[in-house]
């Protein structure tokens, strides 16, 4: 090899990215093989304890959705494709395919490439990557919620495949556009693939499509995605690099809270930032507005999450109301369970009144122990604006359902039970703290050291209870039961939840009891 191709080389942009890359894989700090090792293991494990039993259960059992024509298959598939990009562009938004460790970004842009040659080339083998993991996931789901799969001499397996396809493909780019464009364009994006999910499910009931199957809409995905994929990679050298700087440097302290055990952390990075009406809390003559005032003006000042929140509690309130109306349908179980999570997921963003709660009861000895209206000035405004969002759609889709087919009095108890679940689990979630060391403790058993399980379920606690206790609340014999189990239960989530602040049990009533 001559000095000129030596010079050649080392000057062609792709291999310099692919040095720095190279070099940056092998660092002192990097993952070793043991660590690779434990954290496969542990996904066997709980994919073992978790995965299979769920995977078992849902195979010997009906399916959710029959597919057994292209009419009743394209809506599905319509539907999924928009969820799918919808939240391929949101992650975007947060954690895109751009996103890289800051010290590696920072070497990148300190040379004289271009960003297109560094972020081009990492953010194509994301892509590839995520375009894979979109395609089995969107098959496994396939697999397990509908039984297209189960006919093996249908024509529409192929088909069905060719959807999955598609959505594998237009899944990463469109995950690189949420990162790239504008909120403006997202939003653009998000109403155009609305209605072209939409238009695809419509003729495909028409005679107009009807006789194709599920190939137009394989076919709108496969343009869809050459179109946004060529649009986004030319965006990619116009992305703000200061931007993306802070985007990786908050990504790396999230990811480093996420492996450290404390996820909650991380997520907290992500909070929107609270922006104007600071001088709307305070009254004209120099007084704080009432507790209720200042906990929807704190929630207005985080529109977007407000939002996202009153919409999670209103599709939430709808679906608890129809599960518990019809507890004999066949998917009256998972409705109420969706219906339960999503107004846990939609209490904790109305507003950041659980956190104030959180910091109080974390910091008593700084604002004296005898302070009075701890409850009333924390919780007051997401307890009502829970129960004022959820009694709103429990209220029309009780009218939409009327008459109920297990009785007024068992819907409304076993609705009201899972609403107190639902905010004891909220409670207990948002008074989370550090990692408790205990909980690294090994627990040895004949399928090894299960101690990753517990710290998982502690992860994702508030959620666990949700489940469990709509499970348990399902299996009673008499709403009365039911709702008992969820007092209960709410009973020991906010006990837990004291417990977790430090609050001894000796003097608690006379602590709270002074409002």
């Amino acid at each position: 090899m001559t000095t000129d191709s030596i010079t050649a080389v080392e000057s062609d942009p792709r291999a310099r990215v692919h040095a720095v890359r190279h070099r940056y894989a092998r660092r002192g700090d990097r993952a070793t093989a043991h660590d690779w090792a434990y954290t496969i293991y542990l996904c066997v494990i709980l994919a073992f304890v978790y995965v299979a039993p769920v995977v078992y259960l849902v195979r010997t059992s009906r399916a959710l959705l029959s597919l057994e024509s292209a009419e009743a298959a394209t809506p599905v598939a319509c539907l999924a494709a928009a969820a799918v990009v919808w939240g391929a562009q949101l992650t975007g938004r947060f954690w895109g395919p751009l996103v890289l460790k800051p010290f590696l970004l920072h070497v990148f842009t300190s040379t004289d490439l271009s960003p297109t040659h560094y972020l081009g080339t990492i953010a194509r083998r994301r892509l590839a990557y995520a375009g894979l993991g979109t395609l089995l996931a969107v098959c496994t789901a396939t697999f397990l919620a509908t039984d297209l799969f189960d006919r093996q001499g249908a024509a529409l397996v192929p088909q069905g495949v060719a959807v999955a396809v598609g959505i594998g493909a237009v899944a990463p780019v469109a995950w690189l556009w949420g990162q790239v464009r504008t909120v403006r364009e997202n939003l653009l994006l998000a109403a155009a693939v609305g209605a072209a999910a939409a238009v695809v499910a419509l003729l495909g009931h028409s005679d107009f499509l009807g006789g194709g199957g599920l190939w137009p809409a394989a076919a709108v995905l496969a343009l869809s995605a050459v179109a946004l994929g060529r649009s986004a990679f030319r965006s990619v050298p116009t992305v703000d690099l200061a931007r993306l700087a802070r985007e990786s440097a908050r990504a790396a302290e999230a990811q480093t809270f996420a492996w450290t055990g404390t996820l909650h952390h991380a997520l907290d990075l992500y909070r929107p930032a609270p922006r104007g009406l600071t001088k709307a809390l305070v009254r004209p003559d120099g007084r704080l507005r009432g507790h209720l005032a200042q906990g929807a003006i704190r929630a207005l000042r985080t529109p977007g999450r407000a939002c996202a929140g009153a919409a999670f509690l209103l599709a939430g309130g709808a679906l608890l109301t129809l599960g518990v109306a019809e507890p004999d349908a066949r998917l009256a179980t998972l409705t109420w369970v969706t219906g339960a999570v999503a107004v846990y997921w939609g209490s904790g963003w109305v507003g950041e009144t659980w956190r104030g709660l959180r910091d109080e009861l974390t910091l008593a000895p700084l604002f004296g122990e005898w302070w009075g209206g701890l409850l009333a000035r924390t919780v007051a405004w997401p307890v009502v604006a829970v129960l004022a969002a959820v009694g709103l759609a429990s209220g029309v889709t009780a009218l939409a359902l009327w008459p109920f087919g297990s009785g007024t009095a068992d819907a409304s108890l076993l609705a009201a039970g899972s609403l107190v679940l639902v905010l004891g689990a909220r409670f207990l979630r948002e008074m989370k703290m550090n990692l408790p060391i205990e909980l690294l403790l090994p627990i040895i058993t004949p399928l090894g050291d299960l101690s990753g399980l517990r710290v998982f379920i502690w992860q994702f606690d508030g959620l666990v209870v949700v489940l469990a206790g709509v499970l348990m609340m399902n299996e009673m014999p008499s709403a009365s039961g039911a709702l008992l189990v969820a007092l209960g239960t709410t009973s020991w989530c906010v006990w837990a939840g004291l417990r977790r602040t430090g609050w001894a049990r000796r003097g608690l009533f006379t602590r709270l009891g002074r409002v």
